[in-house]
């Protein structure tokens, strides 16, 4: 069953059944109070629900107690299908997918809502418009219909069809965790922020430890005063010293022999909690006992999950702590160990990288297989095939990597000579990167002339892009795997009380009752070997979960 639905101001839409080719399966109605018929229907048909964008409509019904199964998002899927045409960035709301075709002048996208946790001081059910009205019930099924057609024409259309369904389903659990929240402790994390920064400034300013760290900087420096958040200032003061740095990140002043780089460095950790995950964040973002994130599922051009503020996808193993379970409950943690190299074994067709797959470590079973028995440079080998890191010690780790495994180091590297020649990559279901210039910064596309120079910016450049794209047919098809998993998982939870709290690449936390812990773990795992039946069927790549049942976050193994 499905069922196209439009909102307006008021509470009410409008909405019409539809056949499975998207095309009206009856007329279409007036409902005077949305929320209520959606949940009624929810409760007898379990629809798929097609609408133009889950935001804010989602959050609004989830406000107002009704939960829902499936969605097709219209935005969402759009961005995909604009990708697979090599058109990725262009508009991509309902609106501008019906000007498209209609032929209509393109309106572009709404600007994006600032950050604000879900649930705050929002009053009615539905926001207010803020412009024009938007398309009607026609235009949503004509557009879902013309989608459709367009998923068939792809490639491999069941692939793109489960790519489809899972962001879909993503914008749905984005919305349910944002709401549900993460179990947070202020008092514990208070404690904590009182520990690392001393007391906070009276006026605003940096806290005590970040104050005396400054001053003791600076008298490392033989100076009265530094500003020690500044980079700028530290290159100069270290160029005064005699020490002549690119940039002050962390891995640069290791090498470093000065009196200052140890502060530094503590200053720079310190000083990044305070500003992510300070008292100022908790005021924000903290309330009720749940840290409410707003997660916006595909906001990476890899289809990894971003937030909108908020800093879910950074929250530093110290500040976890103040991540504790409610009273009776626990926390199952789930984190998918070597998945990348996993996805690579998967998706080439390499039969003998495949094989090392189905090992609990891989990096150790390609040790045993092609490295006499080193695992450090077997992982090496791996990572620099994937990553592009083809210089230093990496050279005959790749080679031996190369002579074993030809199928999967030719998968990369036909990614990155794409990439290179300004061409498109996709993921193992078909998302596909930005289009196929190289950014030099001036609007120039690289042609395979100019990136044949060894020494040109145009061919560092056109090898940037290659060591992107090698990354991105790997890197995307993972993120699609999770969130497979996340999404076959929420099916296994509907109706048991455990809840989805937290998503971040390959990792998931439920909340749940410490009795469902050890069944919320098995049916963690269940999900994690139905997404990979899903996207890649009978294959003897394992996905592995490190799985830990945790009454606090940090405490995950």
């Amino acid at each position: 069953m499905l069922v196209a639905v439009v909102s307006d101001e008021r509470g009410g839409g409008v909405w019409q059944p539809l056949d499975p080719a998207g095309r009206p399966a009856g007329p279409a109605e007036p409902v005077a109070d949305l929320a209520a018929a959606m949940a009624a229907r929810e409760a007898a048909e379990r629809p798929r629900w097609v609408w133009a964008t889950g935001v804010p409509l989602y959050p609004a019904l989830l406000r107002a107690g009704v939960r829902l199964d499936r969605c097709h998002d219209v935005e969402l899927t759009e961005a995909l299908l604009l990708g697979h045409a090599g058109r990725w960035g262009e508009p991509r709301s309902l609106a501008a997918a019906w000007a498209r075709l209609t032929g209509a002048p393109v309106p572009p996208d709404p600007a994006p809502r600032p950050a604000e946790p879900p649930g705050h001081g929002q009053g009615a059910l539905f926001d207010p418009p803020s412009g024009p009205p938007g398309p009607d019930i026609e235009a949503l099924t004509r557009v879902y219909a013309d989608q459709l057609d367009r998923i068939a024409a792809t490639a491999h259309p069941g692939r793109f069809r489960l790519l489809v369904a899972a962001e879909s389903a993503g914008a749905l659990i984005a919305a349910e965790m944002g709401a549900a929240g993460l179990p947070w402790r202020a008092d514990v994390h208070d404690m904590i922020l009182a520990d690392l920064l001393g007391e906070a400034s009276p006026v605003g300013g940096p806290p005590r430890r970040l104050a005396e760290l400054a001053a003791r900087i600076a008298d490392a420096f033989g100076v009265r005063q530094l500003h020690a958040d500044s980079p700028a200032e530290l290159l100069k003061a270290f160029a005064r010293a005699g020490v002549e740095l690119p940039n002050t990140r962390a891995w640069v002043l290791r090498g470093v022999e000065h009196p200052a780089v140890p502060l530094v460095l503590e200053y720079k950790e310190l000083y990044r909690i305070w500003t992510a995950h300070g008292w100022a964040w908790r005021d924000a973002w903290v309330s009720g006992g749940r840290f409410h994130p707003e997660y916006v599922p595909g906001g990476v051009v890899s289809g990894r999950w971003a937030t909108r503020g908020g800093g879910a996808l950074q929250i530093p193993k110290v500040i976890r702590r103040a991540v504790v379970a409610d009273p009776g409950w626990a926390f199952v943690v789930a984190d998918a160990g070597q998945l990348e190299p996993r996805v690579l074994a998967a998706v080439s067709g390499d039969e003998r990288l495949a094989a090392a797959g189905g090992a609990g470590d891989l990096y150790a079973a390609l040790a045993r297989d092609a490295f006499a028995g080193d695992r450090a440079r077997a992982k090496v080998a791996l990572l620099g095939a994937m990553y592009g890191q083809t210089g230093g010690a990496a050279v005959p780790a790749l080679a031996v990597l190369k002579r074993n495994y030809p199928t999967a180091f030719g998968y990369v590297e036909a990614a990155a000579r794409t990439g290179e020649a300004g061409g498109l990559v996709r993921s193992w279901l078909g998302r596909t990167c930005p289009p196929g210039s190289v950014d030099l910064g001036d609007g120039a596309e690289v042609d395979p002339e100019a990136a044949a120079d060894p020494q040109g910016p145009r061919a560092r450049a056109a090898r940037s892009r290659g060591r992107f794209t090698r990354n991105f047919v790997i890197q995307a098809t993972a993120a699609e795997w999770a969130a497979t998993l996340l999404a076959t998982l929420r099916t296994a939870l509907a109706g048991t009380g455990a809840e989805l709290v937290f998503f971040q690449h390959d990792e998931v936390i439920v909340h749940c009752p410490a009795g469902q812990a050890e069944a919320v773990a098995a049916a963690v795992s269940a999900s994690g070997a139905r997404a990979t039946g899903l996207l890649f069927g009978d294959t003897p790549v394992r996905f592995p979960l490190d799985l830990s049942i945790v009454d606090c976050y940090a405490d995950a193994a």
